[in-house]
């Protein structure tokens, strides 16, 4: 078993150890008698950084997991092959990602805290990604006035730099003293994380000294997910990049409705309310473009066998107008079928008739469509389709056209 040095000091970045053991394969990697590379657990990703020879020679680590059936701890590389079992080496962790960690998950036993000694909603599960970090709270409701009061106790936690510390019980002893989390994991021993007064709970991840070095927390966005809420927040360092990016992006919002970063929000609303008036503008000035097209288009048609057998290639129109004007065509008074495409990419096809007609146009449009190359699909009054030889379009409905009217 792997000795966890992380289990005593979060602040070690640099460690000797010993190879113990090699793993060759697709995925090499090396056992340390001892490491301070925390592995992926708890919800944490895993540290990053070096293995380093005698020789000064370098080895990335790119991932730290463990074995829990023995309890050790791999650490991947990308080129193990200068390692040799039995030899000394150092181990440097990457400080910055350490840190960085550090805050996000000390922040999280805070934010997990609040939201319980506020609401009384416990933390489910909890997530560290790579550019935020998320809590599912256990809980039917979550208002943003309750995440604004758990943002603010949580922070005012951070300002008053509450020590934070390491100790380790048994766990008849854990179950005595009012932790906020127990793991369901039988270990004779727990080690816990104690924000004092104000949080105790079992974990096995890196944590701040002090409340203090967690810097900030900036609570995000909610979303209702199955077992709960989930809260997304950032960190530290992470929390003021992150407020650093939105503020560029007001900040460039703002700049093309020439208005201050305040006033975004309802800039937002006028143009959608613009935009909505202009789509209904837009498809009225539609409709009656179609009315218009089909009248015309029955009245230029000649009959045959009963019908009017309308066929028409528009190099300008998208699948919404042929669409429409398919529906119109088929509202005549007198029974029409209706053969449209369109060769404006993305090129398209609708087949319609009117009520009663003896054809089937889901059966007419993939046969033009095994020939065109494309999908598509419909009812027996109408399909559509996208083909995907746009020059033969014409030719394959004028062939159609022929037999319809035969």
């Amino acid at each position: 078993m792997t000795h966890r040095l992380y289990y005593h000091d979060s602040f070690l970045y640099d460690f000797e150890a010993q190879v113990i053991r090699l793993e060759t394969g697709p995925r090499p990697a090396v056992e340390l008698d001892q490491t301070a590379f925390y592995p992926t657990s708890g919800g944490q990703v895993f540290d990053s950084g070096w293995i380093v020879l005698p020789s000064g020679e370098r080895l990335r680590i790119t991932e730290v997991a463990e074995d829990e059936s023995s309890g050790s701890i791999l650490h991947f590389l990308e080129n193990p092959a200068a390692l040799e079992s039995g030899s000394r080496v150092r181990g440097l962790i990457d400080a910055g990602r350490r840190r960085d960690h550090m805050q996000q998950h000390s922040g999280q036993h805070v934010l997990s805290a609040a939201f319980l000694r506020l609401f009384e909603m416990p933390t489910v599960s909890f997530h560290m990604g790579a550019d935020s970090c998320s809590i599912d709270l256990e809980t039917k409701a979550l208002s943003p006035q309750q995440v604004a009061e758990a943002e603010r106790l949580a922070n005012e936690v951070v300002l008053e730099d509450r020590p934070v510390s390491i100790r380790f019980v048994s766990q008849e002893e854990a179950h005595t003293l009012g932790l906020r989390k127990i793991p369901p994991v039988e270990r004779d021993q727990l080690r816990l994380i104690d924000i004092r007064d104000f949080d105790l709970t079992a974990c096995g991840g890196t944590h701040v000294s002090g409340t203090g070095q967690i810097g900030s927390i900036l609570l995000r966005k909610t979303e209702k997910v199955r077992q709960g809420w989930r809260v997304e927040f950032v960190c530290g360092l992470r929390a003021v990049a992150t407020a650093r990016r939105d503020y560029a992006a007001l900040s460039e919002a703002a700049a093309l409705f020439s208005s201050h970063i305040w006033d975004v929000p309802g800039q937002i609303r006028k143009s959608q309310e613009e935009a909505r008036a202009s789509r209904k503008a837009r498809e009225a000035i539609l409709e009656e473009l179609a009315d218009l097209y089909a009248s015309r288009m029955v009245s230029e048609t000649p009959e045959s066998n009963g019908r009017q057998v309308v066929v028409r290639v528009f190099p300008d129109r998208d699948l919404a107008f042929i669409k429409l004007l398919g529906q119109r065509l088929c509202r005549q008074s007198a029974p029409v079928v209706a053969l449209l495409g369109t060769n404006t990419p993305p090129a398209a096809l609708v087949f319609a008739q009117s009520p009663g007609q003896p054809f089937d146009m889901n059966a007419l449009i993939r046969e033009a469509l095994a020939k065109l190359g494309g999908r598509g699909g419909g009812s027996k009054d109408m399909a559509q389709g996208g083909p995907q030889d746009i020059q033969a379009i014409d030719r394959r409905l004028a062939e159609l056209a022929s037999r319809l009217r035969a």
